[in-house]
């Protein structure tokens, strides 16, 4: 089978390998969508830890796709069924899960291969995190499952609530997706703050109350003005850099949520103000990852379109073009989202 294997930073090589075989609880499902992500960019850019992708490997992580071989005994899912399935699967056994803290399982399983023609579901992740896409929902939106999965555990850990006044920086898709689930939880404002104008237009088109290119205008005391000199109630840093995560700490009002999202580099620190934050009384926290019920209510919230991810994927591109969609990512302002076709 043809399929797209990372080597190492921005080595990026389609070839040809063995379609996986099938052992015990396992499924093969040929992949019909497959989305970049804002993660598989920064792996390509810079690599990732090695304990959830070890290279050479076969890359992209959010697919859907029609099963073609089940292994032997396996009762569900059955032989062309529409499936999509979560790149983690906790082990649901170990002192995390036990606390419910699902996506922090200390025996996490992880599965890449998107960019592939074929990909091999393990066991563990058929019987965990892998679900039947409802009829009406396309691949590229199935696809898109596991990155609203993410911002849901993140946006519930945030508590956003109604009347709530919301600034998200990062215009990009996982800030997009902030802002559509802010705004059906309830949100009374909604500020997009990005550095360049295209993405901040496309936020509008969204339903963003008000963007701010932070390039030209001062985000922090523009938010200020917003809120009649308090701040925002909740900040969402989506773009993953030391200096927006600071820049979020600054939007909130006192008692505020502050929410970092974005996974910065390795090894990097930020500074910040403890003064604001013990007699502003600031909760900042981060969120990684999703568990497999946010999975599972991503797909739902999809199928009925409450969250419409149609608008994010603006292009579609096929497999043998995979470098080429990487590239685009890399200098384009205004593609949001690519689907790889293999």
């Amino acid at each position: 089978m043809k399929a797209a294997l990372l080597y190492g930073v921005k080595d990026l090589r389609i070839e040809n390998v063995e379609v996986p075989k099938l052992e015990t609880g396992e499924a093969l499902v040929k992949v019909k969508a497959a989305t970049t992500c804002g993660t598989d960019l920064k792996i390509f850019q810079r690599g990732y830890v090695e304990r959830v992708i070890k290279l050479p490997t076969i890359f992209g992580h959010e697919w859907a796709g029609d099963v073609v071989e089940v292994s032997k005994g396996l009762d569900w899912p059955t032989k062309g069924m529409r499936v999509r399935a979560g790149n983690s699967a906790p082990c649901l056994h170990c002192t995390m899960c036990q606390k419910g803290k699902y996506n922090l399982c200390e025996n996490m399983i992880w599965l890449w291969g998107a960019y592939a023609e074929y990909i091999k579901v393990p066991a563990r992740m058929v019987f965990v995190n892998m679900q039947e896409i409802p009829s009406g929902v396309s691949y590229e939106e199935a696809a898109m499952t596991e990155p609203l999965a993410c911002v849901l555990h993140g946006i519930e850990e945030a508590r956003v609530k109604l009347g709530d006044t919301v600034a998200i920086i990062g215009a990009g898709p996982i800030g997009l997706l902030h802002l559509l689930t802010a705004r059906r939880l309830g949100a009374k404002k909604t500020v997009l703050i990005d550095i360049v104008d295209e993405r901040l237009d496309f936020a509008r088109k969204l339903g963003a109350d008000e963007t701010i290119n932070s390039r030209t205008e001062d985000a922090v005391e523009k938010v200020r003005k917003l809120t009649d000199g308090y701040g925002a109630d909740v900040a969402i840093e989506a773009i993953g850099l030391p200096a927006t995560w600071e820049q979020a700490i600054r939007l909130v009002r006192k008692g505020g949520t502050v929410l970092e999202f974005g996974g910065s580099p390795p090894g990097t620190e930020i500074k910040l103000d403890t003064e604001m934050v013990h007699y502003g009384e600031l909760t900042v926290l981060g969120a990684f990852h999703a568990t497999p019920l946010h999975f599972r209510q991503a797909l739902d919230l999809i199928a009925s379109r409450t969250i419409d991810v149609q608008p994010l994927v603006t292009k579609k591109m096929n497999l043998d073009e995979i470098r080429q969609a990487f590239d685009l990512l890399l200098t384009s302002k205004t593609e949001i989202k690519i689907a790889i076709a293999p």
